[in-house]
């Protein structure tokens, strides 16, 4: 048979990209010039490339070898751009506020302050901040913040996006974990491919790392290996099915 294909298929011509012979059997026999070869494996090779990999630079691991969140001692609420504050003033009425909202530039504005810097800080120490700038005004001032309404600051959400019920970013809550994110977010679309989610997340030294993660198995089958734990700063990406 080897013989009859060199008989066949001569040696193709500088300018020609195939050509094709019948061999005596009736076989139909195509050869391709090395171009066209090279560029064929090439189209083969950069698409299987692209779909095993993640993004550039990052560590791809799944739900299962996940590192289990390091104990981290609590250091307070953090206040953030959104949240609504009450700012009270022992004895002083007048300069207390039921309602402040944190702007979008993370300032508030009460009562003989007109501009002061909350986001970023915990209600303790914007307290201390505002007894500091009420000295001028009150002898030794008593002033307590209280946090009525939560998002905390961007860094400590968790965003949603994708094929969501409902995409969003929610507050960061302490053991908050991936089913609690989809109940926020109330399940996937008909359209979501939820056993190809992954969590984008990056740690303090810049490095991001992406979690696999089976959302319909875990919503639909109840695998539980699937629930990890969400840290401040998660993305959960839930891409669309392809059919």
């Amino acid at each position: 048979m080897a013989g009859e294909l060199v008989r066949f298929l001569p040696r193709l011509p500088n300018d020609a990209i195939w050509a094709t012979a019948t061999t005596d059997n009736g076989v139909t026999v195509i050869r391709i010039s090395r171009v066209l070869a090279a560029l064929l494996a090439a189209a083969t090779i950069v698409p299987l490339g692209a779909c095993s990999g993640g993004t550039p630079g990052s560590e791809t691991i799944t739900a299962e070898t996940v590192r289990p969140a390091a104990p981290r001692q609590a250091d307070g609420y953090v206040i953030g751009a959104g949240d609504q504050l009450s700012v009270f003033v022992y004895r002083n009425p007048d300069l207390s506020e039921a309602g402040v909202a944190v702007r979008p530039d993370g300032r508030i504005s009460t009562p003989l302050i007109d501009d002061i810097l909350a986001s970023g800080k915990t209600p303790t120490q914007l307290a201390r901040e505002i007894e500091g700038r009420l000295k001028k005004f009150v002898q030794e001032p008593n002033v307590t913040v209280i946090v009525r309404g939560f998002i905390g600051p961007t860094d400590r959400q968790v965003r949603v996006l994708g094929e969501a019920t409902e995409p969003v970013s929610i507050p960061y809550r302490e053991h908050m974990t991936l089913l609690d994110v989809m109940i926020a977010t109330k399940g996937l679309t008909k359209f979501a491919a939820g056993n190809r989610a992954k969590i984008v997340r990056v740690d303090g030294a810049g490095k991001s790392q992406e979690i696999r993660v089976r959302l319909a198995d875990l919503i639909k089958d109840g695998d539980v290996s699937q629930n990890v734990e969400m840290m401040p700063g998660d993305t959960l990406i839930i891409p669309q099915s392809m059919f």
